[in-house]
């Protein structure tokens, strides 16, 4: 897995024409500078909305959340005198719903990512102010320490801890969709592949690990056939059309197609969830902070808080994540290795 695959797997799969038509008036507001004011304000102070000018790709949701002063304790000194968190988003230029783009109002930045860099800010007693950059931006600006944290779908590798500190938060899932009358279900078992047409987007991890199944049934005297598409309007198309029996692509772009096809006669499930990692190790998607920045700790500490205390999941319901929930926030948990990040 390149260091890229995550957010480029995510463009390739999420752009599905219906986010394009009812996204098309945020999404072309996310060209401009990367230090535009992004951030909301809450309703009213302890309280975080989700979903916030998210034009459909979450469920509007006011989350009660509070500062733990006990947690805020556990931050470097400097960060607790400036008052702010600097949270970096690498959504430039397009944005990939529904983890972070442009909302309906042309010049906040939502999504997934962004919110609970509020939500972990608002435990921390500080008040956050969202940055948005490109994905290689992202990291210069953890570098030249322009931002503290980077929540922005970022996979925890062996060879990013050489420079950075994780708290994860999220599973860095794949997943297959099918239409929603469909019974077939992959059930964590690739045998249940065999005899299938399934679609997969050329050069990424998810399509390594397809055409992996692919070879296995093969030497059992098994046949699945995987299909390529330019885009997701003709993958989507093919699925309606029972062109294919499924695609396989990042999990939050499908959970995202899924809900803005929902009450549409091409309405779409999903029929089952894999670790991005593959068979071995389960993918992690972790707030990332500088290497040694004594950030790790507080960040895993303010997510676990919201998770005891119910946040999380609401955070995760609202946009239609809830599998990719994880039980804890661990500091610098395994994470790919050297040889496959």
């Amino acid at each position: 897995m390149s260091t890229h695959f995550t957010r480029r797997s995510l463009i390739r799969g999420i752009t599905a024409a219906t986010a394009a038509a009812s996204l098309a008036t945020g999404l072309a507001a996310c060209g401009g500078n990367s230090d535009a004011a992004t951030s909301t304000d809450s309703a009213k102070s302890g309280e975080v909305v989700i979903g916030q000018v998210s034009n459909g790709a979450a469920k509007q949701t006011s989350i009660k959340v509070s500062e733990v002063k006990s947690i805020r304790a556990e931050l470097p000194a400097a960060l607790k005198k400036n008052g702010k968190l600097e949270i970096g988003i690498g959504a430039l230029p397009a944005g990939f719903p529904p983890l972070a783009y442009v909302g309906s109002d042309q010049k906040t930045l939502t999504g997934a990512e962004p919110d609970l860099g509020r939500l972990v800010a608002a435990v921390l007693g500080l008040k956050p102010e969202v940055k948005n950059s490109t994905w290689e931006n992202l990291f210069v600006g953890i570098d030249s320490g322009k931002v503290d944290v980077a929540f922005s779908n970022v996979t925890d590798t062996e060879e990013r801890k050489k420079k950075y500190e994780f708290a994860s938060y999220r599973q860095d899932n794949l997943a297959f969709v099918v239409p929603k009358k469909s019974t077939w279900n992959f059930d964590d078992n690739y045998e249940n592949l065999a005899g299938k047409t399934v679609s997969v987007s050329s050069g990424t991890n998810q399509e390594k690990i397809l055409l992996e199944w692919k070879a296995k049934l093969a030497k059992e005297g098994k046949k699945l056939t995987v299909k390529y598409f330019q885009d997701s309007n003709s993958v989507y198309l093919a699925l309606s059309s029972g062109k294919i029996d499924a695609y396989l692509g990042p999990n939050p772009g499908i959970a995202y197609h899924n809900r803005q096809v929902a009450n549409t006669p091409n309405a779409t499930r999903t029929a089952g969830t894999y670790s991005g990692a593959g068979a071995s190790l389960q993918g992690l998607i972790a707030a990332t902070a500088k290497k040694d920045s004594g950030l790790a700790k507080p960040l895993a500490d303010a997510i676990n808080y919201l998770t005891k205390n119910g946040q999380y999941a609401e955070w995760l319901k609202a946009y239609n994540l809830s599998n990719e929930a994880v039980a804890k926030s661990e500091v610098n948990p395994p994470g790919l290795p050297l040889d496959n990040s």
